[in-house]
């Protein structure tokens, strides 16, 4: 299902943009805003997303590509790359160590392959389809446990101007906070590496799109944790052109964390 040396492909394009980011790392902190005061990009964002695409150019085979930066690419492929060569680009530009690059291999419409990488503390997690999530080589795995006080959860929270959403949002991390030992947030995407290495029991967020939780998605499920929209429903993915538009919600956590979370989202019954 793989095509061959796809994998290899997909390693160097990690670490080329990690590299970019980190030779950028403490001199860019001029930001542009995109859709919100919430999604900004640097020149960052852009060198990496460059080196990565000039990586994929150089491969024996043209897939299409999905980019947070440069959008939809056709080329006609069943396989399609997709990327957000940095991920916690507000982190980034404020000089905290709360980021990296994304990038999930499709075919038609399901992650066969996925990976994030840390440049800062040179962290690889990589997970396939079929396969198994590693950290840096080693096997990682969700928290076993069945009891949300026991753990930290992470919420990330973004602007929008629906004040009923941000309303709903605050009323959401107010039930959270009565049942988890603490909320914590990177709003990032070390916060769904913490959940497929056991060290947060889940991850929500409600404003994602589909390069930034594409990897998440086989990350934990391998790593045996569940992940749903906000609902408890399949995430189902779109990539047609319009996929660039779409938003995602999403929950990642523990297998046994998952019902107890939708309960408290009033989306699980007692």
């Amino acid at each position: 299902m793989i095509p061959e040396k796809s994998r290899e492909i997909f390693q160097t394009a990690l670490k080329k943009g990690g590299e970019v980011l980190l030779d950028h790392l403490g001199r860019t902190t001029q930001a542009t805003i995109k859709e919100s005061i919430s999604s900004v990009v640097t020149e960052a964002d852009l060198a990496s997303e460059q080196a990565i695409l000039k990586v994929f150019d150089e491969a024996p085979e043209a897939f299409n590509v999905i980019t947070e930066e440069s959008g939809y690419i056709n080329n006609n492929s069943e396989y399609t790359w997709v990327v957000d060569p940095l991920d916690g680009t507000s982190n980034f530009a404020a000089g905290l160590p709360w980021f990296g690059v994304i990038i999930a291999l499709f075919y038609k419409e399901t992650p066969v392959l996925g990976g994030m990488y840390l440049p800062v503390d040179q962290q690889l997690y990589l997970a396939e389809a079929g396969g198994s999530a590693t950290r840096n080589g080693e096997p990682l795995h969700v928290t076993p446990s069945t009891d949300l006080s026991e753990h930290l959860v992470a919420y990330s929270f973004d602007f929008s101007e629906d004040r009923a959403k941000t309303s709903s949002e605050l009323e959401i991390m107010a039930s959270l906070s009565r049942e988890v030992r603490n909320i914590r947030s990177t709003n990032s995407l070390i916060d769904f590496c913490y959940v497929a290495d056991g060290r947060l029991g889940a991850a929500l967020n409600q404003t994602t799109k589909i390069w930034d939780i594409a990897v998440p998605w086989l990350l934990i499920r391998n790593a045996g944790g569940t992940v749903s929209d906000i609902k408890g429903r399949e995430i189902k993915f779109d990539l047609s052109a319009q996929a660039v538009n779409l938003n995602y919600t999403i929950i990642a956590s523990g297998a046994q964390l998952h019902k107890p979370l939708l309960k408290i989202l009033h989306y699980e019954s007692a």
